[in-house]
């Protein structure tokens, strides 16, 4: 049941701006997605997810029949909300 973990252009700009190391970490934990993303994951709103990294918040939506996990944004957990 693998899943492959695709970030949007957003979500890809905003780990680019990070600091390396912390960027990695966020990415790191992305990846555990790919053997069972629900083991991780919590509803947010609708089909939305959301996925915790520390301070960071990742906000998910999951293609259960391209077995594709897409990460729509990543924020710190005081902005990602608004």
């Amino acid at each position: 049941m693998n899943y492959k973990v695709k970030l949007s252009p957003k979500a890809d700009k905003f780990l680019n701006k990070l600091d390396k190391k912390l960027s990695e970490h966020i990415e790191d934990r992305l990846r555990m997605l790919r053997d069972n993303p629900f083991l991780h994951l919590q509803r947010f709103q609708g089909d939305c997810y959301k996925f915790r990294c520390g301070d960071y918040r990742a906000l998910i939506d999951v293609d259960q029949e391209n077995k594709l996990v897409i990460v729509r944004v990543v924020g710190h957990r005081r902005n990602i909300y608004k």
